[in-house]
């Protein structure tokens, strides 16, 4: 039985983005795949959540964009982290592993700590 997508928490999604470009450069909808696939369909990436996300973190300056062509002959947006883009994931990946520390403290804990 297959079950339904996941939900990502808020502020993830920029997280998911810069991840998924620091493996090579994409167009939105290779982006969206490799997250599906590598999720195995856990997380979907929405067209109405992604391209939003991508113009933002590209007007921060976090991802440049050229005009492509993809592998099926279409011409696309390819996206690819700036060094400011770079220097962000790290800060959100520091700040992702702090959290599923802390969570995982919480959700382990036995009894409430006193």
């Amino acid at each position: 039985m297959k079950q339904d997508s996941l939900e990502m928490f808020k502020g993830t999604l920029d997280l998911v983005i810069l991840k998924a470009l620091s493996w090579a450069p994409m167009h939105g909808y290779e982006v969206s795949r490799q997250i599906r696939l590598l999720t195995e369909e856990a997380f979907t990436l929405e067209e109405g959540a992604l391209y939003p996300a991508l113009r933002r973190l590209e007007k921060k300056g976090w991802l440049q964009a050229e005009w492509g062509v993809t592998d099926t002959g279409r011409e696309a947006k390819f996206y690819q982290l700036t060094a400011e883009g770079r220097n962000q994931l790290a800060l959100k990946l520091q700040t992702w592993e702090r959290y599923v520390e802390a969570m995982g403290r919480v959700i382990d804990a036995r009894d409430a700590a006193r």
